[in-house]
């Protein structure tokens, strides 16, 4: 399979290496020193599931790049996504599948906004990685997976053949019964995201306390109402299941969301707290504590931005 992965980072450069090392013909979409060390030196992947190394490995900023791709890998953040639908939408054949493996709950719409609907796979991911050093990777928790489907749920034959892809690549990959269930079931975790830049802290503090474990039992809460709300089917029990999980995390654990809002960077609080808000007025849904979350950290988000 001929695959264009955007965005080289964490997400992509893990996933679009493994893809690489099976044999397909990747080719990925960096930047600035990343970019060069990449064309230089190859691709580095650290995990706990064993080293690769990926040389040569084929990489550009050029967005012309993609034309002729099978698959197309949109893996930026959430912010960068309608740009890149425009830039690519001249450039994909009839055939091009488009996988955006954003967090949030709004990436295929956004695309639908230049590319036609019949191109886009729903598709997300769980992994724990970041770019360590120009041309370097670092998987370090959690087993990486990618969550897929046709946003109609049904089973294609283009969407068997991503699922042998993933086979082969030898990544985890499940074939969803209902991506937009999968997506707000991932997007009801990463909220807490807010709450931890909020807070200054670790996962461990935030759940320990009782007034912040309340806090985020409401986050997890009025998501779980505004998914309803939009016709979403969510498992009765996801909030419980949800809070579990988050009392196994490492105590010292945080999230890209985190770190980037308490270092200056310009993050994706707009499509997690933000989205949750939002999509709360347009059907009615009281969203108390993600309102409070979202606009606790306009003021240094603006910020960010205007660097």
């Amino acid at each position: 399979m001929k695959i264009s992965v955007i965005g080289a980072g964490g997400v992509g450069g893990y996933f679009g290496g493994r893809l690489a090392l099976a044999g397909n013909k990747v080719n990925f979409l960096a930047r600035g020193a990343h970019l060069e060390a990449i064309q230089k030196n190859g691709l580095v992947v650290k995990s706990g599931n064993g080293e690769f190394f990926i040389k040569p490995a084929n990489a550009s900023n050029s967005y012309a790049s993609i034309e002729g791709a099978d698959l197309v890998m949109v893996c930026t953040k959430a912010w960068q996504v309608k740009e890149v639908a425009r830039e690519i939408a001249p450039f994909l054949n009839a055939e091009t599948m488009v996988m955006p493996l954003q967090n949030g709950v709004t990436a295929a719409d956004e695309l639908m906004e230049y590319i036609d609907r019949s191109h886009i796979i729903g598709g997300l991911c769980r992994i724990f990685s970041k770019i360590e050093a120009p041309g370097v990777i670092h998987h370090f928790g959690a087993e990486p997976t990618i969550i897929f489907s046709e946003l109609d749920n049904s089973h294609t034959d283009r969407t068997a053949w991503l699922k042998y892809t993933f086979e082969m690549a030898g990544f985890k990959n499940i074939w969803a019964d209902d991506i937009q269930s999968e997506l707000w079931k991932k997007f009801l975790m990463i909220c807490s995201s807010g709450l931890l830049a909020v807070t200054g802290t670790t996962y461990g503090s935030l759940r320990s306390a009782a007034e912040t474990r309340e806090m985020l039992f409401g986050t997890f809460t009025e998501v779980y109402n505004v998914a309803l709300a939009a016709g979403v089917k969510m498992p009765v029990d996801i909030v419980e299941k949800t809070m579990q999980a988050v009392d196994s995390f490492p105590a010292d654990s945080t999230s890209s969301l985190t770190r980037d809002v308490l270092e200056g960077r310009p993050s994706e609080i707009e499509y997690q707290n933000g989205t949750v808000v939002r999509l709360g007025e347009k059907f009615g849904v009281a969203t108390p504590v993600n309102r409070y979350i979202f606009e606790s950290i306009l003021p240094s988000e603006k910020s960010a931005r205007s660097k």
